[in-house]
């Protein structure tokens, strides 16, 4: 017999939207991922690519993020998702899209290579979920352009990959003004 997302622990509602976006089980990755965030601890996972670990770590702040509503601060993300690639960073973006449809959750993607006008004005009236790449996010930050300080959820995806890519300094400062677990 499989678990459900219900007894996981999540919501009617995302229950309700997950069924519509064709989620009917949870993942191995998913069932041991999720409870624990609900519950507030931190969490590192591993699995093969495709097994589920962005929704693993996505539902739960997303349950959370809908709980509190839509009032968001200027300039500021409830949850910050670091990749280090690029593509990686868009597939998470659209990822969190898909499990939010129909909550009232907005997302932004921050990254290099594209147009920095265009990212700042998105995370002007602040977002719920903002993905980023640590070059360009360390950017905006230094100019002002994003105040990590009411970032609740942090979460590394590939955070090896990351650091062997030499972003550890850049990790390190964002994640020192971020304040996950509040």
């Amino acid at each position: 017999m499989s678990i459900t997302f219900a007894e996981l622990g999540l919501s009617a509602d995302l229950v309700a939207a997950l069924k519509t976006a064709g989620f009917e089980t949870p993942t191995p990755i998913q069932a041991k991922a999720i409870p624990p965030q609900l519950a507030n601890r931190d969490i590192m996972g591993i699995a093969q690519t495709g097994s589920g670990k962005t929704a693993a770590f996505a539902l739960p702040i997303l349950s959370r993020i809908i709980a509190l509503g839509t009032k968001r601060r200027p300039k500021t993300a409830r949850a910050l998702i670091l990749a280090p690639t690029r593509e990686l960073a868009v597939q998470i973006e659209d990822t969190i899209k898909l499990l939010s449809r129909g909550a009232h959750v907005s997302t932004a993607l921050v990254l290099g290579g594209v147009s920095r006008f265009s990212q700042v004005k998105r995370i002007a009236p602040g977002v719920d979920f903002l993905v980023a790449t640590p070059g360009r996010l360390t950017d905006l930050v230094r100019e002002k352009d994003i105040d990590l300080s009411d970032t609740t959820w942090l979460v590394l995806d590939e955070a090896d990959r990351m650091l062997d890519m030499g972003f550890i300094n850049d990790v390190r400062r964002i994640a020192k003004g971020t304040h996950p677990g509040r």
